[in-house]
């Protein structure tokens, strides 16, 4: 039987978090195009939100880059957690704030193993 672990599976769920989200963005649905606009951002940002997510993503498929790609994604999950308080939207604060959490126990993960190397 195939086991793997949470360490092994966590850094590819949190990967097909951000490919969801960046397709979400790039190909924006009225609904989230709309959201940006409220939230003053330029009509083109949600571009950036997903070419960043996608980018995160990647960088989180291959061990080597796995910090960077933590790293850029918990930001990322961080300014748009930051951007739904600003904007007393809470409720929406719940997936970006666990998002960057698992991005940072999938970089403090992918920091100790180069350490130990």
């Amino acid at each position: 039987m195939f086991k793997i672990s949470w360490r092994q599976a966590l850094p590819f769920a949190l990967a097909a978090f951000f490919v969801a989200g960046s397709l979400s963005n790039i190909f924006a649905p009225e609904s989230i195009y709309d959201e940006y606009l409220k939230w003053g951002y330029p009509r083109w940002f949600h571009f950036v939100t997903g070419t960043l997510e996608l980018t995160a993503a990647f960088l989180l498929l291959h061990p080597r880059s796995r910090l960077l790609g933590s790293a850029l994604g918990g930001s990322v999950m961080l300014a748009a957690l930051a951007t739904v308080i600003i904007h007393g939207e809470y409720a929406h604060a719940v997936p970006p704030l666990i998002a960057a959490g698992l991005s940072l126990v999938v970089g403090w993960m992918s920091q100790r193993k180069q350490v130990l190397q």
